[in-house]
């Protein structure tokens, strides 16, 4: 699966005679009382963008409301499809997302248009920090595009889906390992993971400078976690955008997993839902 897109690639794309549409999904995870103001993604892209980048909202539009099922649980399928349409995303135009460089955002998008049958999506490898070229505070009017989203058979787990999945398979966490081992806990009910889980920091699916590692290399990481061509996968974080970009890094080594969509967010607010802690999975 080609899932990611270089920023050299991009810019020859984009002066090509079919551009891909742009989509900037720049966000940033709020933790309450860490005294760091809230990150203004809409400021953000206003300030400066990818020449006819749009801008589209995670909490608002990859994202429907927080409750029982999570912080970001699924959007409304139909309002999410108005919101890529108004962006100019159409089934016969390749779709490029970016974010401000950690990738979980764009990750994120990424997922949920491969998820709902968009046939050709890409992610900006390295994020906004890797462009080189100019950036644009002109906003774009595209055309009103004529994508449909389909949610697909598989490819999302629930809560016991993934508890199911931790016995017979492989679950990994994709939350910082501090988290998983149940040290601390910034935002949830609990700390802890999920009995059976495995520690994956998304951290450790990128180098120093910010891109992903190379295919190989990540097929010897989730090697060493147990995966193989036979082993059916998943993966969870907080509330489900971090472990995006975990399944897009498991698609750049060429394996298919599925993502737990509440995610921690809403394992830990059930209280019959086992907690484990430490560094082992049970």
């Amino acid at each position: 699966m080609t899932a990611l897109i270089t920023a050299s690639e991009l810019a020859t794309r984009l002066d090509g005679a079919e551009p891909p549409v742009l989509l900037d999904v720049r966000w940033q995870l709020s933790v309450p009382g860490a005294g760091a103001p809230a990150f203004d993604a809409r400021a953000a892209y206003a300030a400066g963008h990818l020449p006819g980048a749009v801008f589209v909202d995670l909490d608002r539009e990859l994202a429907g409301a927080p409750g029982a099922g999570g912080r970001h649980p699924l959007p409304d399928l139909a309002e999410f499809g108005a919101a890529v349409r108004r962006a100019g995303v159409s089934p016969s135009r390749t779709v490029v997302v970016y974010d401000g460089g950690q990738g979980w955002a764009a990750a994120r998008a990424w997922w949920l248009l491969r998820w709902t049958g968009h046939p050709d999506v890409r992610v900006l490898d390295g994020g906004l920090p890797s462009w080189q070229g100019t950036l644009t505070t002109d906003r774009p009017a595209p055309a009103e595009g004529d994508f449909v989203p389909v949610p697909g058979k598989r490819g999302v787990l629930d809560a016991d889906g993934a508890a199911a999945l931790a016995r017979t398979g492989v679950l990994l966490d994709a939350r910082a390992g501090e988290r998983y081992r149940g040290e601390t806990e910034p935002i949830d009910p609990a700390a802890g993971h999920i009995p059976g889980a495995l520690s994956a920091p998304t951290g450790e699916n990128v180098g120093p400078d910010g891109l992903f590692l190379p295919p190989a290399d990540l097929r010897d990481r989730f090697r060493a976690l147990g995966v193989s061509d036979r082993t059916p996968v998943g993966v969870y974080c907080g509330s489900g955008v971090s472990a995006a970009h975990e399944v897009l890094a498991l698609a750049v080594a060429g394996i298919d997993a599925e993502l737990y969509t509440g995610s921690w967010s809403e394992w830990s607010r059930d209280p019959a839902r086992p907690v484990a802690v430490g560094p082992d999975p049970r």
